[in-house]
C-alpha cells in the first residue's frame, strides 16, 4: 500500500538530528522524497545516507542558501510539495536582562528570519508549478504558553505562529497551507539542557506534563507526516501542540 506522502518531495531543514531527523525518516517511510537541509555538513550527510536522502548544506539564516535550495529541488525533481522549517536554536535559560544581543540575534536569524525566507522564495517556485502545497513549522508550547527564562526565543515562536496562521490564510487560494507543530521540550535533544536550565530541572519539568514525560521525534513526525499528507488538506493556520496536555 502506498504511503500517505507518496510522490511527494520534501525539504527537511535541520534534518540531521533530533527532531529533524525523526521526521526526515517518517517521510522516507511514507514515501516522500525528501532532501535534508542542514547547516552542520558532516552530521546531515551521515543521517542523509543513513534515510535515503538528499542532502544540500544550507544555513537557513541566509537567503542565498535558500535560493540554492530552490535551485537544487527544481534540477533534482521539478516540484516541491512540502517545507518542514525544523532549524531552531535558543540559548541557555536565564534572567532576560542577562540576554546579549548576540542571543537574540540568533534566536531571531533562525528561528523567524528563515521563515521569511523560506516563504518568500519558495512559496512563487510552487506557485508558479500550480500544485498544492504544505508549509509546517515546529514552533514550540514557548510561543503558545511562554514561561521567565526564554522569554525573546518564546517570543520568536510566537512570530512564527502569528505569521503561519497570516500566511495560512493568504495563500489559500493556491492550495499552499501554512500550519505549525509546537511541542514540549523533546528530552535528549540538542537543546534540551537550555531549556530546562540545567539536568537536575528534568524532573521538575515532567511534573508539568500530564502525559509524563518530553516530546520525542517520532511525537512530531508524527503529527507533521499527517499535516503533510493530503488527509489535511483542509487544514492551515492550525496550531498543533504535541506536549502530552501540558497547556491544557
Amino acid at each position: 500500500m502506498p504511503g500517505r506522502l507518496e510522490g511527494k518531495v520534501a525539504i527537511v531543514t535541520g534534518g540531521g538530528g533530533g527532531f529533524g531527523k525523526g521526521i526526515a525518516q517518517k517521510f522516507v517511510e511514507e514515501g516522500a522524497k525528501v532532501i535534508i537541509a542542514d547547516f552542520v555538513e558532516e552530521v546531515g550527510k551521515k543521517s542523509a545516507e543513513e534515510l535515503g536522502c538528499e542532502f544540500h548544506r544550507t544555513d537557513v539564516s541566509k537567503r542565498e542558501d535558500w535560493e540554492s535550495i530552490k535551485k537544487f529541488v527544481d534540477e533534482k525533481f521539478g516540484r516541491l510539495d512540502v517545507v518542514i522549517n525544523n532549524a531552531g536554536t535558543t540559548y541557555r535559560n536565564k534572567p532576560t536582562n542577562d540576554v546579549t544581543d548576540e542571543d537574540f540575534d540568533k534566536v531571531f536569524a533562525v528561528n523567524v528570519k528563515a521563515i521569511y525566507y523560506s516563504a518568500n522564495v519558495l512559496v512563487p517556485y510552487i506557485q508558479d508549478k500550480k500544485n498544492q502545497a504544505s508549509f509546517v513549522t515546529i514552533a514550540s508550547t514557548a510561543g503558545i504558553r511562554p514561561r521567565p527564562g526564554l522569554t525573546w526565543y518564546n517570543a520568536s515562536k510566537a512570530a512564527v505562529i502569528n505569521a503561519s496562521r497570516t500566511m495560512g490564510v493568504e495563500y489559500a487560494k493556491d492550495k499552499i497551507r501554512f500550519n505549525t507543530v509546537c511541542p514540549v521540550v523533546g528530552l535528549g535533544t540538542g537543546l534540551s539542557d537550555f531549556f530546562l536550565g540545567k539536568p537536575e530541572n528534568e524532573k521538575t519539568f515532567l511534573a508539568t506534563v500530564p502525559m509524563g514525560r518530553g516530546c520525542t521525534p517520532k511525537d512530531v513526525a508524527n503529527t507533521c507526516a499527517f499535516l503533510a499528507s493530503d488527509e489535511a488538506e483542509f487544514l492551515t493556520g492550525v496550531d498543533i501542540p504535541v506536549d502530552g496536555g501540558r497547556c491544557v
